[in-house]
């Protein structure tokens, strides 16, 4: 028997969804909650299999709830059920620890589908969440930097003033002036020491020697 925590603040969807839960012989609804709070106590008191949880509520919405949660107790099992499929949403859910998202507007039928699935270790994620996850992990993490520009960056984290800076990489002062206005874009920086903190903590400045060689 999987034992499920239902968390949602909305009385006519907990209600609906314990309904749905309550017609699989092999799930049992053990507690109910409607804000983030109740659903930690419940948690620690009732240790549920699975936790189906939402992601609006007022007082702590269902990511950080889920955060606390997954902390707290080792091996917490939490599927996000909520009508959000925005990226943010889907990967804050994901870092947060939940092991699935599922989408309101599914079919019941996954949603029974994935309370199992998720009891056995797997990981339920309706298509439209994991095209989401797919799409944000394919793209580029930080801003694209080309190699030229990152050579330049990795040298003025060294410190190296502009002609310098020209001299190794053989090009003129103005291009390497060119090359800093479109990395303090790409960065989001003023200047060139934002620019080098920048680089230092992202490790570019390490590149620096394969510049001298």
């Amino acid at each position: 028997m999987i034992r499920v925590l239902l968390v949602d603040d909305h009385v006519m969807i907990r209600a609906g969804l314990e309904r749905l839960l309550d017609q699989d012989p092999g799930i049992e609804v053990v507690a109910v909650a409607d804000r983030g709070a109740l659903a930690l106590e419940l948690d620690a008191k009732m240790q549920p299999d699975v936790v189906v949880m939402d992601i609006s509520m007022p007082d702590m919405d269902g990511i950080e709830t889920t955060r606390r949660l997954v902390a707290e107790r080792a091996g917490a099992c939490v599927v996000m059920l909520t009508a959000h499929t925005d990226r943010g949403r889907v990967l804050d859910a994901v870092d947060a620890g939940a092991l699935g998202y599922l989408v309101k507007d599914a079919d019941p039928a996954a949603l029974i589908a994935g309370i199992h699935a998720a009891a056995n270790g797997d990981a339920p994620v309706d298509p439209r969440a994991a095209r989401a996850v797919i799409d944000a992990r394919a793209r580029p993490i930080g801003p694209v930097l080309t190699e030229r520009e990152t050579e330049v960056l990795a040298l003025v984290a060294q410190g190296e003033a502009n002609k310098v800076i020209a001299r190794r990489l053989t090009i003129s002062e103005k291009t390497v002036k060119a090359h800093l206005t479109r990395v303090f874009a790409a960065l989001g920086v003023t200047d060139r020491t934002q620019a080098a903190l920048w680089a230092v903590e992202h490790g570019i400045g390490e590149s620096a020697e394969r510049v001298r060689s």
